[in-house]
């Protein structure tokens, strides 16, 4: 008995020196992340994310941040081919889903699918328009409550000309709703998704 508990202690300790390397891999790269000044720096966050990725085969955070420091990167330079970063960006996504498909994930297709959409808006929106709505609607499905989505699409439609139904009139109750849906939301944890609140009040007062 004594010796069963011994194993089953040391089996704990495996578990706890795992978690804490892969939260404190995920810290540094978040940290990074965050940091970053330019498209080269962000780049290099998501390469870090990336090396984490392919060391934690059972997680998708890491993924999903070595592709959101990508798409994040593209808009900080704009010479930056946005077809390579979005074709990068959906393969890390494709990773990410093979191991759990969420609200999030939804998201930041809908986000790939807007910068590959601007790079001819004109001739693309109809093609990678309708695949940032269905990602959206995508996302409703899994967690209707993630205030990210409403903010997404509120963005959507705030950058849509009035004449093909876009404007602040009908983006501004979406902005409210994502809003006030961040008052309530909690990450499941602290490397979790939690961008957006600030970015949802600025864009509603714009709409004031």
């Amino acid at each position: 008995m004594k010796q069963l508990v011994v194993i089953a202690a040391m089996l704990a300790a495996v578990v706890v020196n795992a978690q804490t390397k892969f939260e404190s891999a995920m810290q540094r790269g978040m940290g990074m992340m965050k940091e970053a000044k330019s498209a080269v720096e962000m780049q290099e966050a998501a390469a870090f994310f990336e090396r984490v990725a392919e060391a934690e085969k059972t997680q998708w955070l890491p993924y999903y941040y070595a592709a959101f420091s990508l798409y994040n990167a593209a808009w900080m330079d704009q010479k930056t081919d946005k077809d390579k970063t979005g074709e990068k960006c959906k393969d890390l996504i494709s990773k990410a889903e093979a191991i759990e498909k969420n609200a999030d994930l939804y998201c930041l297709k809908q986000q790939i699918a807007v910068l590959q959409m601007m790079v001819d808006p004109m001739s693309r929106w109809q093609t990678y328009g309708q695949e940032g709505q269905q990602a959206l609607a995508a996302a409703k499905q899994a967690d209707p409550k993630n205030p990210r989505i409403y903010y997404l699409e509120a963005m959507t439609l705030m950058n849509t000309p009035e004449a093909f139904g876009g404007g602040k009139a009908v983006a501004k109750p979406l902005f409210a709703k994502s809003v006030e849906l961040f008052k309530t939301y909690q990450p499941a944890s602290a490397m979790h998704p939690n961008w957006g609140k600030a970015d949802a009040e600025k864009m509603l007062a714009q709409c004031q």
